[in-house]
């Protein structure tokens, strides 16, 4: 019975505690048409993805979140324990934008608000609210950027 429980302690610790201080942030150069970069930290694995960029109490104008998927598809976000707003943009796999939300406010009662593309995208970059209107961003616009 002991050995059962340090067993199931042992798998908590794996599956559950371990993937919070072992997750390793990428980032990568994002650069914007009229030339400006942003510092993206990676959102790739399935935790990184669900976390974001909750909790953060802020976002500097040349840093983002670019969030990676392995398929093109209608990606939903919510701002559920999110701190500050955020402009947010859907990429196609050719790296121009499909989808723009501008200020997107954190979510403050239940239920949240999903926000999506209606076009398939295959990346999502979070921004400091008011980016999109400062970068003079916009539909077709394509972002530069290499992935390792």
């Amino acid at each position: 019975m002991v050995i059962k429980r340090k067993f199931v302690l042992l798998l908590a610790v794996i599956f559950v505690i371990a993937p919070v201080f072992c997750a390793k942030n990428d980032f990568i150069q994002i650069f914007l048409p009229n030339g400006k970069a942003i510092t993206a930290e990676l959102a790739v694995t399935d935790y990184e993805r669900a976390k974001g960029l909750m909790f953060r109490e802020q976002i500097n104008p040349d840093q983002g979140m670019l969030f990676i998927f392995e398929h093109e598809g209608r990606h939903s976000f919510w701002m559920k324990n999110m701190v500050i707003s955020i402009d947010i943009l859907w990429l196609n796999r050719e790296k121009q934008i499909v989808h723009i939300e501008e200020r997107v406010p954190p979510c403050k009662t239940d239920p949240c608000p999903s926000y999506a593309s209606k076009i398939p995208a295959m990346y999502v970059l979070e921004l400091k609210a008011g980016s999109v209107k400062e970068n003079d961003l916009k539909q077709h616009d394509r972002l530069n950027f290499v992935l390792h």
